[in-house]
């Protein structure tokens, strides 16, 4: 075989990317089921459990852009390694809880600032470096594993706390995040020139050597920050990026589940139809990233929040015992839209932002879990208050209308210079 007809580096970095995302995701498809399990073991109620969801869905985003200057500085595989690592420690150390703030700790800060590290911005910063030809269906195919994991984790680890109880659950993800450590530190690398070659699209004949190391991640992310936030189009994206996370993570991936549960539902069924939405999320994202090859990522932002914002109008009137019809179409639409806007917003971000793109998308994924972060708690609190979750689904549906509204009147792309 030559070397010209040998499969290029990029496409392994970006396979072992994905394992690490699915690694990671174990954690990801935990709260939900484990909401009712935990409320009937300690008595806790569903505001205070789903609080500490809400610390981990905050650091979950302030993690990503100080982890994406992590990688500028230390390397990805160091930074990936470590945060599976954490992953894997903060899940197990769940089974010797007896206390709230043990749940905070674990769920909230150790399993937070380890997904963090593997949050959205590790995947803008592989396409970034190995990718320019096919760089938005990469994006949407990278974006998808968390969705894939979703779809592993969400049957399993319901039919396991069903049959075995919420520990044997939470080291089942525990020992699949350790698990993907040594793939990541044999086969991932840092850059393209780490290897001898260049990104997949560039021209061979340029060369493009490894970015230096920077001294200090924290004044990098925060330089970047300052940069971008004099920008209308960074102001834009945090304020739709933050609803999107409030109308995906923080409501639908923490809540449904339970609200399911309150109508009749089966909690191992529930937990079907929400690794449902993963498999039409796949194919959602994966066509999102062809599409934002080839459409202006505004139009497509618009139309995926607009669409998202009618369907969870819709939710409060399907909940039923039963996966009636209505309900399974409310699956298939809403899973294909669930993080259609990832490979736009990354896309944005790269032209007004340019080599700071991955750090500043990591900026406006820390809004958007940050907006889970306050549906997780606030969607908890309306349930304790009101007996039922309509209300959270009404208001989140506005606001993804607004989300449709702001992302439409983003400005003409402007490329930034990098962050010194």
């Amino acid at each position: 075989m030559t070397t010209s007809t040998r499969l290029h580096r990029a496409w392994s970095v970006a396979a072992i990317a994905f394992v690490a995302i699915i690694g990671a995701a174990g954690f990801r498809a935990t709260p939900g089921v484990m909401i009712t399990p935990l409320q009937e073991e300690f008595g806790w109620g569903r505001g205070l459990i789903s609080a500490a969801v809400s610390v981990n869905l905050l650091l979950f985003g302030l993690t990503a852009p100080f982890a994406a200057a992590l990688m500028e500085r230390f390397g990805i595989r160091r930074v990936v390694a470590v945060a599976l690592a954490v992953v894997s420690l903060g899940s197990g150390l769940t089974v010797f809880m007896n206390a709230s703030w043990q749940l905070v700790l674990c769920w909230g800060v150790l399993v937070g600032m380890g997904t963090g590290s593997m949050a959205l911005a590790f995947v803008a910063t592989i396409t970034g470096r190995w990718f320019v030809k096919h760089r938005g269906i990469v994006t949407g195919i990278l974006t998808a594993a968390g969705a894939t994991g979703q779809l592993i984790f969400l049957p399993l680890l319901a039919n396991i706390t069903a049959s075995h109880g919420w520990r044997i659950a939470a080291l089942t993800v525990a020992g699949t995040a350790l698990a993907v450590v040594p793939l990541v530190i044999w086969l991932l690398r840092d850059h393209p020139a780490d290897v001898g070659t260049t990104a997949y699209g560039a021209n061979p004949a340029e060369p493009v050597a490894a970015p230096p190391r920077t001294a200090n991640a924290a004044a990098r992310a925060l330089g970047s920050l300052r940069t971008a936030s004099k920008s209308g189009a960074f102001w834009a994206l945090v304020v739709g990026f933050a609803i999107c996370g409030a109308s995906t993570n923080g409501l639908i991936g923490t809540h449904f589940i339970p609200a399911a549960h309150d109508h009749g539902m089966a909690e191992t069924t529930a937990a079907g139809l929400l690794a449902l939405i993963g498999i039409f999320d796949i194919a959602g994202t994966v066509v999102s990233g062809w599409l934002t090859d080839r459409v202006d990522p505004r139009l497509l932002l618009a139309a995926y929040y607009a669409l998202r914002g009618f369907s969870l109008l819709l939710l409060s009137h399907l909940l039923d015992a039963q996966a009636h019809p209505p309900m399974l179409f409310f699956i298939v639409f809403y899973g294909l839209d669930w993080v259609a806007t990832v490979p736009p917003t990354i896309a944005l971000c790269r032209t007004h932002f340019g080599a700071d793109g991955p750090i500043v998308f990591g900026w406006v994924f820390a809004s958007h879990q940050i907006g889970a972060a306050v549906a997780a708690t606030g969607a908890g609190v309306i349930r304790d208050a009101l007996g039922s979750y309509s209300l959270a689904w009404y208001v989140a549906g506005a606001l993804c209308f607004i989300a449709a509204a702001v992302s439409a009147r983003i400005g003409v792309r402007r490329l930034a210079p990098a962050t010194a």
